[in-house]
């Protein structure tokens, strides 16, 4: 019967996360850990490894633009940071700006929870030289026809 208990209060969490919230439960305590327990700690960004709600809200503050080139501790702060609008973040106080992205956090840590990969692509810088060149004649009719846009 506990067994089952166990299994339907933990359903909604992958295997590894309830390892690692058991595992820290257990090594942070003298006893085995109860469900309740393990619950809680499954919840926790820590075991999913990565910042907590108001750290990962510090670091979306202080990252310098360009966002998306960034070192960031994990895509979930970036995207968090994304959703939750980089504008708003830079210019609101901490006490309306905090909720809306700890909300955003908090339905990313989910996805991570569910299995999900989060990933920054980051384009692909321009070549340091142009492959094709447009001939004389050309480059200067595009020349031309750029000078009288801007006289006319």
């Amino acid at each position: 019967m506990a067994k089952r208990l166990w299994s339907r209060m933990l359903v909604e969490y992958r295997g590894d996360v309830i390892m690692r919230a058991a595992e820290k439960a257990v090594k942070e305590s003298s006893w085995l850990p109860s469900v309740h327990e393990v619950l809680r700690r499954c919840d926790r960004s820590e075991v999913l490894g990565v910042p907590t709600p108001h750290a990962a809200y510090m670091e979306a503050c202080r990252a310098p633009s360009p966002k998306k080139e960034y070192q960031w501790s994990h895509p979930a702060v970036y995207y968090a940071g994304l959703a939750s609008d980089w504008f708003f973040l830079a210019n609101e106080v901490e006490e309306k700006a905090f909720p809306v992205f700890q909300r955003n956090y908090d339905i990313l840590l989910k996805r991570l929870q569910d299995g999900e990969s989060l990933e920054i692509e980051v384009p692909q810088a321009l070549p340091e030289t142009v492959g094709v060149v447009a001939p004389k004649e050309e480059q200067h009719k595009r020349m031309s026809d750029l000078l009288k846009q801007l006289e006319g």
